[in-house]
């Protein structure tokens, strides 16, 4: 059942879902029950039987990767086999194809067997990205050392396209060209944190795509997660683009 809503959702957000595969027998949606509270937010996942972690190899061989502009995934599916096999034959089709590839770290540790083993399949993931975001904790992750997690996005910066460094209310810091963009945040009165980081990716990706400059991207980014941690919910919290021009245009961004 829950299935189902999660692909009449889609479809109500004109998202196509041509590509999506109904897993059978045990495997489950994941399921999310999350507090709309800053102060001692909560939240449960339950992740058991994860549809989305049963993603074969061979459902990838069916894809056509010159159908699209880019690969977008979050470290979620490379906690563990199958979906991390699957996940290293897309990257390699994606290069093949000559797409760009986008990674979001989305650390959960609950996922994985260990940090140590996180560090090492994230690193490997990263050597075949373009774009990789990440906040402090999980570049602390990769280092295997909080206090070293932006030594170690500036030491992948090296052979990385583009890598955000978020820094939650503090803004981010992005690495490009061998230039560090900061930039603060667009100060709103938020009612929970949950959304922020899907709302910056989608708008940051969404505006590269429709060729915007890295740096608007990044302010463009910023003020769909500004938008959606002052709203009820997640999904229906993510701002149209008209929302975001308008918010942008009585709102600043902060140094």
């Amino acid at each position: 059942a829950l299935g189902r809503l999660a692909l009449n959702q889609l479809n109500d957000y004109n998202v196509d879902t041509s590509l999506i595969r109904l897993e059978e027998g045990e495997a489950r949606i994941s399921f999310a029950v999350v507090e709309s509270r800053i102060e001692d937010h909560q939240s449960i996942i339950y992740r058991h039987g994860a549809a989305d972690l049963l993603m074969k190899k061979e459902y990838i061989e069916r894809v056509n990767f010159n159908d699209f502009s880019c690969l977008l995934f979050t470290g979620t599916c490379l906690a563990s086999e199958p979906s991390r096999g699957a996940i290293f034959l897309s990257l390699e089709k994606a290069k093949t194809a000559n797409i760009p590839v986008i990674l979001d770290i989305d650390y959960r540790p609950y996922t994985w067997a260990s940090s140590q083993e996180a560090s090492q399949v994230y690193l490997k993931a990263s050597s075949l990205c373009d774009i990789l975001i990440g906040n402090d904790d999980e570049f602390g992750v990769l280092a295997m050392k909080f206090e070293d997690s932006f030594q170690q996005a500036k030491e992948l910066s090296k052979n990385i396209s583009l890598v955000i460094f978020k820094k939650g209310e503090k803004g981010s810091v992005t690495l490009f060209n061998n230039k560090e963009i900061t930039k603060g945040i667009f100060p709103v009165k938020a009612l929970k944190p949950t959304g922020a980081g899907d709302a910056f990716m989608g708008a940051f990706i969404g505006s590269l795509l429709n060729v915007k400059s890295v740096e608007e991207s990044i302010v463009i980014g910023s003020a769909a997660a500004a938008i959606v941690v002052t709203k009820v919910g997640c999904a229906p919290a993510m701002p149209m683009q008209n929302e975001i021009e308008e918010f942008m245009k009585i709102n600043k961004i902060t140094k």
